[in-house]
């Protein structure tokens, strides 16, 4: 991603020793988050000892902080609580930036390390035990609650005017437009059958619990010694356990898309009755979601920057076999689902879906 730092290093490592009493003597940036607020830093201590720093724009009121807190107090391991400052406060102000410090764990992410049998268990039975908190009031009313916008599949929709558009853009730019619209009837399904999930599931009476809403893969995070960490709390929210579970054999990243893993997964979290309908709602709008935004960094704005050809190359993996588009679609099990056809607008002058033969249907399924 590319390089973000807000203030001097020598001022964090001032902040780090007066608010903190850590003593740090190396500060090094990450490259890591793609959050453009946020900085994050290892901090190293004399004796050895390291920290997970995190520098965040603004002031605002800190939800992942405060809900990591709560849960180490209940008793709920595989997870890192904040360090205090020397005053009990979870967060320290500099300037116009918010401070965040964690003990630093050195290990590998789930994308990068393929999770044992017993490790699965583990990451199971530590969610249940997240879904079945019971969040204060006081903090529910301020977590983001499930609404089900259709923002981005309004944006899928308003990109799909650029797919044939003479496009004056770098390599990833024209790469991921010609990508676009070699796939464009799995994208226009992928959007309509979001956005039919989506009304479906609403006319349902589903109980919302603390979900971390995104625990992907690379938000897992396992240490030297095989211990299992969930992080990133960034985005909390109240939604249907599926918000979460939709990620185990979700395949992001062409991971997690074993059905062992699934079935060691559930050893831990118990029985549970999944809405299928919900699985594939949220399953088809994540990817809605990741079309979108790369659509958009790479469609609309000017070429530069090295992680350009890395979105290309995020996008590009989605429609590989056993990918996060093939698994979707299987997840989709509504046998009036079809795709739509690809030389055809959204939808036709009376408003209705069309689609193509079903021995189309072969090439995405």
């Amino acid at each position: 991603m590319n390089e973000k730092q807000f203030l001097p290093s020598q001022r964090i490592i001032d902040s780090l020793n007066a608010d903190y009493g850590i003593k740090a003597i190396a500060l090094t940036l990450l490259p890591i988050g793609a959050d453009m607020n946020a900085s994050v830093y290892k901090a190293e201590m004399q004796n050895g000892q390291s920290y997970f720093v995190k520098l965040k724009r603004g002031h605002r009121y800190d939800m992942s902080v405060a809900i990591l807190a709560l849960l180490q107090a209940s008793g709920i391991q595989k997870i890192i609580p904040a360090v205090k400052t020397t005053h009990g406060k979870l967060t320290q102000h500099i300037n116009d930036f918010t401070l965040t410090v964690y003990p630093f764990i050195d290990g590998q992410n789930g994308f990068c390390y393929n999770l044992t049998d017993s490790q699965w268990i583990a990451l199971g039975n530590v969610l249940r035990q997240v879904h079945e908190f019971d969040v204060p009031s006081s903090i529910k009313d301020l977590i983001r609650k499930e609404a089900y916008s259709d923002k981005w599949r309004k944006t899928v929709r308003e990109l799909d005017a650029h797919i044939d558009k003479p496009l004056n853009g770098d390599e990833p730019a024209l790469k991921l437009q010609s990508l676009m619209r070699e796939h464009r009837v799995a994208i226009r399904r992928l959007v309509e059958r979001a956005e039919a999930l989506s009304q479906k599931v609403q006319e349902q009476s589903s109980e919302f619990v603390l979900c971390h809403s995104d625990i992907h893969g690379g938000n897992v995070l396992i240490d030297e010694n095989g211990s299992l960490f969930i992080v990133d709390w960034d985005d909390p929210i109240m939604a249907p356990k599926e918000r979460d579970l939709m990620f185990i054999g979700g395949g992001v990243a062409n991971v997690w898309n074993n059905p062992r893993e699934e079935e060691f997964f559930y050893k831990g979290y118990g029985k549970t009755e999944i809405n299928q309908a919900l699985l594939a709602y949220y399953r088809h709008e994540r990817i809605v979601e990741d079309i979108a935004e790369y659509g958009q960094a790479l469609l609309l704005t000017p070429g530069g920057g090295g992680d350009r050809m890395e979105m290309f190359e995020h996008f590009k993996n989605m429609f590989e076999p056993n990918g996060v588009v093939e698994i979707a679609f299987k997840t989709d099990i509504d046998p009036q689902a079809r795709l739509v056809s690809s030389d055809k607008p959204f939808n036709n002058p009376d408003g209705e879906a069309t689609y193509p033969d079903d021995r189309a249907m072969g090439k995405y399924l």
